[in-house]
């Protein structure tokens, strides 16, 4: 990937426009915004990817080589004990992934300690709101909220913007002066970069992009996909 003088992020999202889609998912941003660069997008093989289908066995191929889960990651459920670790690169203003977030809730819910969720963000780059989406949960979590607002956005996905970014920290009891000071000087940038990084070294060339225990499930599948290739993990 061209390594960029003036980083990933050097301006407002607001002020972005997207030429589009080449070779794939390889975005070239011409005019310089505060998004992610998707240059290297589609160059990674995805060779190493397994996608499973409902009701496949389990494939012999070797699980994607994921980023390593860190404390600095979102997770839900036990991450030290559970056996099966979902790992969902995603972007809030996708609307497959707003379907797809209360399948992977069910899931989570119903295998308990078993089972840990891991968000990543994988901001796409003709989602206008997906970057800023991204940074106010991030904000959020700063303040030891992220699920809650992660669940919010997507509940109101069809208003995303900044009246609804401060909207949903005050509703959640944030300290809204210091999420509006984190949100504005778009804090964290390079930790949703390195999550973009990290999906598209992964294979990831849309969202929800899923792995389980390192195997790729494609899109936003029914809960039985899951289920099923859960339920295979388990019995071994």
């Amino acid at each position: 990937m061209e390594e960029k003088s003036n980083g990933f992020f050097d301006a407002n999202p607001k002020m972005l426009f997207v030429f589009g889609l080449v070779c794939g998912i390889a975005v070239t941003l011409i005019i310089g915004g505060a998004w992610p660069d998707f240059d290297s997008l589609g160059d990674d093989s995805d060779d190493d990817i397994v996608v499973v289908d409902a009701g496949s066995d389990l494939p012999d191929e070797e699980p994607a080589v994921l980023a390593t889960v860190t404390e600095d990651d979102h997770i839900r459920g036990d991450i030290n004990n559970a056996k099966v670790v979902i790992i969902e690169y995603s972007d809030f203003e996708c609307p497959y992934c707003s379907n797809h977030h209360p399948t992977l809730v069910d899931v989570s819910e119903t295998y308990g300690d078993d089972v840990a969720w891991v968000y990543r963000h994988f901001p796409l780059s003709f989602h206008a709101e997906a970057v800023p989406s991204a940074l106010a949960s991030e904000c959020a979590a700063d303040q030891d909220m992220f699920w809650d607002y992660a669940d919010a956005l997507y509940e109101n996905q069809s208003e995303l913007g900044d009246d609804l970014y401060v909207e949903l920290a005050t509703d959640l009891g944030l300290d809204v002066s210091q999420f509006s000071d984190c949100y504005e000087s778009e804090k964290y940038m390079d930790d949703i970069q390195e999550d973009l990084d990290s999906g598209a070294a992964a294979g990831v060339t849309g969202t929800p992009g899923n792995f389980v225990n390192g195997i790729a499930v494609s899109g936003a599948q029914p809960a039985s996909v899951f289920e099923g290739l859960i339920d295979q993990i388990l019995a071994e």
